[in-house]
């Protein structure tokens, strides 16, 4: 029995997720983070960067192999439609925006501050699933994802990326060498 992709990367985002809240809050890591960035909206956007390249990244292998027949993994597909995963990250991304502007995660509380976690970990989620077949609705053809025009997916992981990754890691930086000058 093949599994569909989406059940593999469901198992692999839920799996990670859980691993990173334990990390966070079983054990030294999740003081550590909080003493090293002390800004709460920075520590979201350090564990949206986090999760949106570890996505990126098994959304490509997952990929990879369903193309190249390695493994059990297949394509979802509905009434023969193949269901690309960005329409999984744009649900994603529909319910942590749903959620952000409910305020979940705002307040001070232990229980807060996980939904606040897992709103991140949704986010770069659904944003790596979303972004990695930029070039599919850029260009509006399911094609694109192993052509040339893949490199349009590329550049904007990369860009998004990047602005999240200043977010978390450049900011603080940023201001040091404001300072400084």
């Amino acid at each position: 029995m093949a599994l569909t992709a989406s059940w593999i990367l469901l198992i692999v985002v839920l799996g990670g997720g859980a691993l990173a809240l334990i990390l966070l809050h079983k054990t030294p890591v999740g003081p550590i983070l909080r003493k090293s960035i002390e800004n709460r909206p920075r520590r979201r956007l350090f564990l949206a960067s986090i999760s949106f390249f570890m996505t990126f990244l098994c959304v490509r292998l997952l990929v990879f192999s369903i193309t190249h027949h390695i493994g059990p993994f297949g394509y979802v597909q509905t009434g023969g439609l193949h269901i690309h995963h960005l329409v999984w990250g744009i649900l994603l991304l529909l319910i942590v925006g749903y959620g952000t502007l409910a305020e979940v995660g705002t307040k001070d509380t232990t229980g807060s501050r996980v939904l606040s976690s897992i709103l991140a970990l949704g986010y770069g989620t659904g944003a790596a699933l979303t972004l990695d077949e930029f070039a599919i609705w850029l260009n509006l053809d399911p094609q694109a994802y192993w052509s040339a025009l893949n490199r349009e997916s590329i550049d904007a992981v990369v860009l998004f990326g990047a602005f999240l990754a200043i977010g978390a890691w450049g900011w603080p930086v940023i201001k040091r060498l404001g300072r400084s000058a």
